[in-house]
């Protein structure tokens, strides 16, 4: 796994796609019992260089109900985006993920994972890769129906600040969803400690 990290971290291959140049972000280890599946850093995790390490990511860190310790310990969570690196700005928000990253990294790095208990699928990208046959067309129907999805996959909306207004339209995610995946994530964590 250390030597993967290390090619990906290494990564150039969209060099002349990438406004703030190549700078991949993923954490994981063998061990890890959830990966976080996202779109791509944001600009900030860019520039620190530490994955959801933002607004979205407080609010992640919120849904899922785990502190920073519990967060950024490998053995819990790994984070793994769609690409790696910093995409650019769109009109609102930054620009879809490069679509040369998972096909090129995913499949590796899955491989090396001892015995995961559950993928998080964090919006639209990811949700449309991992369940593209899903009856559930959108985003917002695969989160409705998330028990669908498990025990392998969660998917759960973008936690971006530019996402508000999802959350205010579908206040049911946060009052009666956000709980249960709370309890879902506090068991698995719990196992074998």
């Amino acid at each position: 796994m250390d030597d993967l990290l290390q090619q990906i971290r290494g990564c150039e291959v969209c060099r002349k796609h990438l406004p703030l140049g190549p700078r991949p972000i993923i954490e994981a280890s063998r061990n890890s019992k959830i990966i976080l599946i996202s779109q791509a850093p944001g600009r900030v995790v860019h520039k620190s260089g530490i994955a959801w390490k933002d607004q979205s990511g407080k609010k992640l860190r919120e849904w899922l109900g785990v502190n920073d310790d519990t967060f950024y310990n490998t053995s819990n969570f790994a984070i793994l985006p769609m690409a790696f690196c910093y995409p650019g700005k769109a009109k609102t928000g930054d620009l879809p993920p490069r679509k040369e990253c998972a096909p090129l990294w995913h499949h590796n790095v899955l491989n090396q994972f001892k015995d995961v208990k559950l993928k998080i699928l964090i919006g639209a990208y990811a949700a449309g890769s991992y369940l593209p046959d899903s009856p559930n067309r959108n985003l917002t129907q695969k989160v409705s129906n998330f028990e669908d999805f498990l025990p392998e996959y969660l998917p759960l909306p973008h936690p971006s600040p530019v996402n508000r207004f999802w959350r205010m339209k579908n206040t049911w995610f946060e009052e009666k969803m956000v709980p249960e995946v709370q309890q879902i994530i506090r068991k698995i964590l719990e196992e074998d400690t």
